[in-house]
C-alpha cells in the first residue's frame, strides 16, 4: 500500500486514507452527521460499502446505544485500511466488517437482520458519464461499478427493521432516482437535506433519510462555505459535534 496520512476524524476517533487515493469528503460527514440524529437509539447498524471506515467510525463515536455494528466494502484497498482503523481505534471486538459486495443475496442473508439504522454513501456517476480513474481504489468509490443509490436502497428494502431509518446520499441533480429506487424497495423518504458548497451555488448532494412509512420532510440546506469562500457556521457548527476544534483558519 502506497503512503498513508494520519487524520482527525473525530475527537476520539483518527483515520489511516492513503494520499493518493479515496479520501473520506464532506458527503460521508454529513451523511454520519444525520444518521446519528435520524438514528437516536438504535441497537443495530450497518454501513454498506463502508469505504476506509468514516461514517461506521463517525456513527460509532456519536451512538452509544449501538450494540452491534457491521461494515460491508468490496473494494480491496478500502477494506484493508477499514480493518486497521477499527482497530487502531479499540473497536475490532465491537465492529464486524463483510468484504464483498453489497447487492450480493447471500451475503445480505449472512448479515444477520434485523437493522435499527443503516448509512450507505454510493458512487454518483453512472458507467459511461466519466472516465475512471486509473487508481482502483477512486475508480470505485465514483464511477457506479458495483452499482448506485438504487442497488444500495435495495439492500436497505431487505435489511432495515421495521421502525428503522436509513441514511444515503446521492447526487442532488437526479432525486428522481433515489425516490424511484426507494419506491422500489419498499420505502418512503422521510427527510431531504441538500448540500450546497457555497452561497449562490447549486446543490453537490443530499442526503437521505428513508423508512417503511412516514412522511417527507424538507430540511433546510446545509451550506458549507459564505458567498466569500469563508467556512460557515453550519461547517464549524458539524466539527464541534464530532467533537473536532472549530477551526476558522482558511481552507
Amino acid at each position: 500500500m502506497d503512503e498513508l496520512t494520519d487524520d482527525a476524524l473525530t475527537g476520539r476517533f483518527r483515520v489511516w486514507q492513503r494520499a493518493g487515493g479515496h479520501r473520506y469528503s464532506l458527503d460521508d460527514v454529513l451523511t454520519a452527521w444525520e444518521a446519528t440524529r435520524q438514528g437516536v437509539g438504535a441497537r443495530r447498524y450497518l454501513d454498506l460499502g463502508c469505504g476506509i471506515g468514516s461514517v461506521l467510525l463517525m456513527v460509532l463515536d456519536r451512538l452509544s446505544t449501538v450494540e452491534a455494528a457491521v461494515g460491508v466494502e468490496a473494494q480491496e484497498l478500502s477494506f484493508a485500511l477499514a480493518e486497521r482503523n477499527v482497530a487502531r481505534n479499540g473497536l475490532a471486538s465491537a465492529v464486524r466488517l463483510v468484504h464483498g459486495d453489497l447487492r450480493d443475496r447471500a451475503l445480505q442473508a449472512g448479515l444477520g437482520i434485523p437493522f435499527d439504522l443503516i448509512t450507505g454513501t454510493p458512487p454518483y456517476m453512472p458507467v459511461g458519464t466519466s472516465t475512471p480513474s486509473p487508481d482502483p481504489q477512486r475508480r470505485y468509490a465514483r464511477v457506479e461499478l458495483r452499482g448506485g443509490v438504487e442497488d444500495y436502497l435495495a439492500a436497505v428494502g431487505k435489511l432495515l427493521a421495521d421502525g428503522g431509518r436509513a441514511v444515503v446520499c446521492c447526487d442532488a441533480r437526479t432525486p428522481e432516482r433515489a425516490l424511484e429506487g426507494a419506491r422500489r424497495a419498499g420505502l418512503v423518504a422521510t427527510r431531504r437535506r441538500d448540500v450546497v458548497g457555497r452561497v449562490g451555488q447549486a446543490a453537490l448532494f443530499s442526503v437521505w433519510t428513508f423508512a417503511r412509512e412516514g412522511s417527507l420532510e424538507v430540511a433546510e440546506p446545509f451550506v458549507a462555505r459564505d458567498a466569500e469562500g469563508r467556512r460557515t457556521e453550519d461547517y464549524f457548527a458539524v466539527r464541534t459535534f464530532f467533537g473536532l476544534p472549530p477551526s476558522r483558519r482558511p481552507s
